[in-house]
């Protein structure tokens, strides 16, 4: 992990160790991985009405209950798994949003097909440049909570199939993935995320 002074990471991870630690290495940092991509998509919809430290604790016990998020294997799922999983305290047990990780996996599977990757699909909505701000600092963020291009994407995962797929769902997906860079202009993760990209 850095050991960087608050002000140079962004507010919101705050001083818990594991929340820093997210911000340092994972949080805006480029994603292909379409595992990690259907995972997080997934993590985002269960985080809904939560906070996202809250399912940060709990990863390790989703990655465990959930097959690594293999779509490949969740797609298989059927109401014993349902019934297991709503057993689980180790992950948020919501029959809604457990049903939703296996209708997404099927989904998953027909993107997979029509893009060839995950990775295809989700990276053709990456914000274009016009559309960021030109600057970007703790203010501008907080009012940041979707963008056009993630109400047009949840509108098209919604018209595949998808679920549990809103636009600020997607916004923090994108957010997470690198598929925006959103540190603020101090961060000192910021300009290391830009030289990653080119």
């Amino acid at each position: 992990m850095q050991n960087k002074g608050s002000n140079s990471r962004c507010w919101w991870c705050g001083d818990d160790p594991l929340y820093q630690n997210y911000h340092d290495v994972e949080w805006g940092r480029p994603v292909t991985d379409d595992i990690r991509l259907f995972e997080k998509i997934c993590l985002e919809g269960f985080q809904a009405g939560l906070s996202w430290i809250t399912i940060l604790r709990k990863r390790e016990s989703f990655r465990t209950a959930f097959d690594g998020f293999d779509y490949k294997i969740i797609k298989s799922y059927g109401e014993k798994d349902v019934e297991r999983l709503l057993k689980n305290d180790g992950i948020v047990r919501h029959r809604e949003k457990i049903k939703s990780v296996i209708n997404n996996a099927n989904k998953a599977i027909d993107m997979e097909k029509e893009f060839g990757t995950l990775s295809n699909y989700f990276w053709s909505w990456k914000d274009k440049i016009k559309d960021r701000p030109k600057t970007l600092d703790e203010k501008t963020l907080r009012t940041m909570g979707m963008s056009e291009t993630s109400k047009a994407m949840s509108k098209d995962l919604k018209r595949r199939g998808w679920s549990f797929v809103g636009p600020t769902t997607l916004y923090a997906f994108m957010q997470a993935m690198g598929m925006v860079n959103d540190h603020v202009e101090d961060c000192f993760c910021r300009n290391q995320i830009e030289a990653m990209k080119k």
